[in-house]
């Protein structure tokens, strides 16, 4: 009797059950990461690295199935393969009717390009997969410059812990809601929302800003901050420039992700983030940018203490792990997790993350220029990360509409920040 092939599986973490229940042509929930090299891609190399890489992140051979009650990863045997890029950026990856792999990677020119659908991991655990395919593909093409040594990576971990599901192992079991530091309830129900002529097709507007990182770091220590901060508040400042006279009532608020990893000690390649808002509301016609950094600072020092994020992964681990919630089927799971999200939107205006310094072995300097990433974005965002002096600062935006990000880079290029310019908008297409 032939024997029956076991299979693998794993649970979605508690951050990614989202995405396939809103995951839509609107907005994807897929992700890029880019690597910029200063030589042409070679596409046969880089399908070596990416089958030697893969083989070292088991989860990513996964393909999203639908369960009774959730949705659930199961280990494949569908081999990735290294594509020329064609399709539109952050195009849907996940399709229910599909059984594929839920990432891809493609290189253009000089470029190569990892996707993400978000279930499978967040910016910081892809950029683990991403720095050892960069890394593998440098190393076997350019082999010999390196004696066969090979530079390593600060992040060697076991796949133990790339596949650790760090909610379930930090969350304690206790959700005390009742302290002073208690997960509060936004002060206003409806935040601004921006307005615009959507995109053909659903395609994403991408504007791309590759600036030097010391020069931005110089002008947010001048407002006593920090470039995350000075970032987030000069968006707000660009999309309160852009607004009317009655709007200005309304506040402009950035949803953030944090960083878990930060807080909690994992290396998991697996998503573990969760999100705060931040924002401003003006009591006048005008907003002065040290002002809305006041006001963001203290939203940032508010939400990004430990105490305050073990309650906010209890609480969300809680309600997953209530009776309740287990018994209810998956298409009524869906339904409620889209209504919480649709309501949750209500209270944003738009969302920037950070992933920030991305760090490579000294002996890829002269091989690498930058990195980059941004996302599928159902309203403006901005997404950052900087390698070396490169920092690359970029909107992704479902409207043709460019003035909130005209005023944004104009801002910084009239106080000397030199600015490169990159975008995927044709000229016929553009705003004047």
């Amino acid at each position: 009797m032939k024997q029956r092939k076991r299979v693998e599986w794993s649970r979605l973490d508690n951050a990614s059950k989202i995405f396939p229940a809103t995951a839509s042509d609107k907005d994807t929930k897929v992700f890029r990461l880019v690597c910029e090299l200063y030589e042409k891609v070679e596409p046969k190399v880089l399908q070596r690295a990416l089958d030697d890489t893969v083989e070292s992140f088991p989860l990513y051979k996964s393909v999203l199935r639908r369960g009774v009650f959730w949705y659930y990863f199961e280990i494949s045997d569908l081999k990735p393969t290294v594509e020329i890029e064609s399709l539109p950026v952050c195009a849907p990856i996940y399709m229910r009717d599909k059984r594929n792999l839920v990432f891809r990677v493609f290189y253009y020119n000089n470029r190569i390009n990892l996707e993400i659908f978000h279930a499978l991991s967040d910016g910081t655990g892809a950029l683990l997969f991403f720095r050892t395919l960069v890394s593998n593909y440098l190393l076997l093409k350019y082999g010999e410059e390196f004696a066969y040594k090979g530079p390593k990576l600060d992040c060697d971990v076991s796949v133990s812990k790339k596949m650790d599901d760090s909610f379930d192992r930090y969350f304690d079991g206790k959700e005390d809601l009742n302290r002073k530091t208690k997960i509060k309830k936004g002060k206003h129900l409806r935040a601004y929302h921006i307005q615009g002529v959507r995109n053909d097709e659903n395609r994403m507007q991408v504007i791309e800003g590759c600036m030097p990182v010391k020069a931005l770091l110089d002008m947010a220590h001048q407002y006593n901050t920090t470039l995350t901060i000075f970032i987030a508040s000069l968006f707000i400042y660009s999309i309160f420039s852009e607004m009317s006279a009655n709007e200005k009532k309304v506040p402009v608020v950035l949803s953030v992700p944090i960083n878990l990893r930060q807080f909690f000690s994992s290396a998991t390649a697996r998503n573990f983030f969760s999100t705060m808002n931040a924002g401003f509301s003006a009591d006048k016609n005008t907003a002065d940018l040290a002002e809305i950094i006041q006001n963001i600072s203290k939203d940032f020092m508010e939400s990004l203490t430990e105490e305050r994020l073990v309650q906010q992964l209890n609480h969300f681990m809680s309600l997953e792990k209530k009776l309740f919630t287990r018994i209810v089927p998956l298409p009524l799971k869906d339904l409620f997790l889209r209504l919480a999200n649709h309501m949750n939107d209500r209270g944003i205006t738009a969302a920037i993350s950070n992933i920030g310094q991305i760090s490579m072995p000294s002996e890829f300097d002269g091989y690498i220029k930058l990195f980059s990433i941004f996302t599928s974005a159902r309203r403006p965002q901005i997404c950052m990360c900087s390698y070396k002096d490169n920092l690359v600062i970029t909107f992704t935006s479902p409207f043709r509409e460019t003035e909130i990000q005209r005023t944004f880079f104009e801002f910084l290029s009239s106080r000397g920040i030199e600015i490169e310019i990159s975008t995927n908008i044709d000229n016929a297409d553009r705003n004047e």
